[in-house]
């Protein structure tokens, strides 16, 4: 199975805005629902764009299971957030002005993306995720994100992400050249709080 492509907008006109955001939905979620959380956000100037994954879901299994068993649903979802990118660059927007927010399966596809595409983004936010596989292939991973604010939010513990998967793929884009900001919240729960939000207007949204 592969995804449809099915992308929501709302904000700016793509046309007209300079900079737009990719919201990418988790397990069970929206492209709708992950736009509401756009209100929350320092990007009322902004295109935002919101994928739709088929079924509601990115790929079926644990986001930490064998990479194979998430396939062909895996690849296809990474194409989808890259057509959504291009359509971005395509309409005049650069790099540098295409930011990312994420929750849980989305924080994942969002985190397995930019590992895979690093340049000089505007900015990422993923709540609750990691880089995808049962093992880490730092092979996947290459170049360099020019000081890119990313801010990683989780909970400790959390049922689906392993915070020993947060931290490493913490320490991969920072590697990588990102600037990453990570908190951990004790027993916060798989959701997203408003101090996260808060950090990510601050260190993600702040210059705008």
């Amino acid at each position: 199975m592969s995804h449809s492509i099915n992308i929501k907008t709302a904000g700016q006109n793509l046309e007209q805005a300079k900079k737009a955001i990719i919201m990418i939905h988790g397990r069970g979620g929206s492209a709708e629902d992950i736009l509401g959380m756009s209100s929350y956000l320092h990007v009322d100037n902004f295109a935002l764009l919101a994928p739709q994954a088929e079924n509601h879901s990115w790929y079926p299994y644990s986001f930490i299971a064998p990479v194979q068993e998430n396939e062909p649903w895996l690849s296809s979802a990474i194409e989808l957030i890259d057509h959504t990118v291009k359509l971005a660059l395509d309409k005049g927007i650069l790099a540098e002005n295409i930011y990312f927010f994420g929750f849980s399966q989305g924080a994942c596809l969002t985190l397995e993306y930019l590992a895979r595409h690093a340049r000089h983004y505007g900015g990422a936010v993923a709540i609750i995720g990691g880089v995808i596989g049962e093992e880490i292939n730092r092979h996947h991973y290459a170049g360099d994100f020019v000081q890119t604010p990313v801010f990683l939010g989780t909970s400790d513990p959390d049922f689906h992400v392993p915070l020993q998967r947060v931290q490493d793929t913490a320490s991969i884009l920072g590697q990588m050249n990102a600037n990453v900001k990570l908190v951990v919240y004790q027993n916060a729960g798989h959701t997203i709080n408003r101090e996260e939000i808060d950090l990510a207007n601050e260190f993600v949204f702040s210059e705008i």
